[in-house]
C-alpha cells in the first residue's frame, strides 16, 4: 500500500502538471485553473454518484480522439511508420531506456489494477456480467495502445522529424502549430487536458480505494463523507499535495511529468507481483484464476520492465 501511494501521488502529480501545462496553451495561468479544478473534482465525486462519474469518466475519453485526428492531420508517412514500429531506429542509452519505461509507467499505472477492481464492485457487477467486463478490459487496453501509438506519431512525424527539441508543452504545441496547423495544435492541447483531467479524477479515487479496502475502512463513492471519512480524506489528501506541488514557482511542469511516470513504472513491478499472486490464488479466485497464458504475458512484463529499470539506472548502452 506504500509503494501503491507513492506511485499513485507520483502519477497524479504529472496529471496536475498536465492539466496547468494543456490550459497554459490557451495563456491560462496554472494560478487560475489547477484551484477551481481541483475544487470541481472533490465536488463531482463527493456530491455526485458513481453512476454519474462513470458517466463523466467515459465522456473525458472521447478528448483522446483529438489525437487521432492529429495524426492524420500532420500526413505522416505510414509506411515509414509501420517499418519504425517493427525495426525502431533508436540510440539504446539511459535516456532512451528511462522514456521507455515512463511511457510504461503511463499505459500499465499501478492505480489501474486497483481502479477496475473497485469500480467493478462499486458497479454491482455479478460472474453473470463477468464475460461482458473482461471485454470492455480488452477493449480499453487496445484503446489505451492506439491512442499512445497517434501521440508517438504526432510527435515523431513532426517535432523529431525536423529537429525541434521542446522543454514545455507551449514547446510542443507552438512547434505543432506551423507544421500541423492550428487545428492540430488544438486538438493537441484537447487531448492533453482531457487524459490529464480524467486521470486526476481516477487516481485519487483508486487509491483510496485501495487503501480503505486493504485495511478494512468504509469506501464509496455513494457514501457520505461522514459514513467514509478515511476515504474521502485519502481521496481529498491526493488532491491538494498534488495542486500544491504543480503550483510551486518555477518547476518544470514536464520534468514533472516524465519524473512521475518513470517512477510508476519503476514501482509497477511490486504491485503487478502482489496482482499475480493474488489472481492465481484458487482459495481467492476459484475457477477464475488466470490462464496460462495470461500468466506468461503478466510475468513477461514484470520481467521486461525490471530490466529495463536495470538498464535505466545501471549507466549507459550503445
Amino acid at each position: 500500500m506504500i509503494v501503491l501511494i507513492i506511485a499513485n501521488l507520483g502519477v497524479c502529480i504529472g496529471d496536475f502538471a498536465g492539466i496547468a501545462a494543456s490550459l497554459e496553451l490557451f495563456n491560462i495561468s496554472k494560478y487560475i485553473t489547477i484551484p477551481i479544478l481541483a475544487v470541481v473534482m472533490w465536488f463531482m465525486l463527493t456530491k455526485g454518484s458513481y453512476s454519474k462519474a462513470e458517466k463523466v469518466f467515459l465522456l473525458l475519453t472521447l478528448t483522446f480522439l483529438g489525437y487521432v485526428v492529429t495524426a492524420f492531420l500532420v500526413k505522416p508517412d505510414w509506411g515509414h511508420v509501420v517499418t519504425s514500429i517493427v525495426k525502431p531506429h533508436a540510440k539504446l542509452d539511459k535516456g532512451y531506456f528511462l522514456v521507455l519505461i515512463g511511457m510504461i509507467g503511463t499505459t500499465i499505472t499501478p492505480y489501474m489494477q486497483f481502479y477496475l477492481q473497485s469500480s467493478i464492485v462499486d458497479k454491482g457487477i455479478s460472474l453473470k456480467e463477468y464475460k461482458y467486463e473482461k471485454m470492455d478490459v480488452y477493449v480499453g487496453t487496445i484503446w489505451a495502445i492506439l491512442t499512445a501509438l497517434f501521440i508517438t506519431v504526432c510527435t515523431a512525424e513532426t517535432l523529431f522529424k525536423v529537429g525541434i527539441s521542446i522543454d514545455s508543452a507551449q514547446d510542443a504545441a507552438s512547434a505543432l502549430r506551423p507544421l500541423a496547423g492550428n487545428y492540430s495544435f488544438m486538438l493537441f492541447a484537447i487531448g492533453l487536458f482531457g487524459a490529464s483531467f480524467l486521470a486526476c479524477c481516477v487516481i485519487p479515487l483508486c487509491t483510496a480505494y485501495a487503501v480503505c479496502e486493504a485495511f478494512g475502512f468504509e469506501s464509496g463513492i455513494d457514501n457520505k463523507i461522514k459514513e467514509a471519512p478515511v476515504f474521502f480524506g485519502l481521496f481529498l489528501f491526493m488532491i491538494i499535495v498534488s495542486a500544491v506541488i504543480v503550483l510551486l514557482p518555477n518547476i518544470s511542469l514536464i520534468n514533472i511529468i516524465l519524473v512521475t511516470q518513470q517512477l510508476a513504472g519503476v514501482l509497477c513491478p511490486v504491485v503487478l507481483i502482489f496482482m499475480i499472486k493474488l489472481v492465481n490464488d484458487t482459495e481467492v479466485m476459484g475457477k477464475y484464476v488466470n490462464s496460462t497464458i495470461q500468466n506468461f504475458i503478466a510475468k513477461a512484463t514484470v520481467i521486461l520492465i525490471i530490466v529495463l529499470t536495470i538498464l535505466a539506472f545501471g549507466g549507459n548502452f550503445i
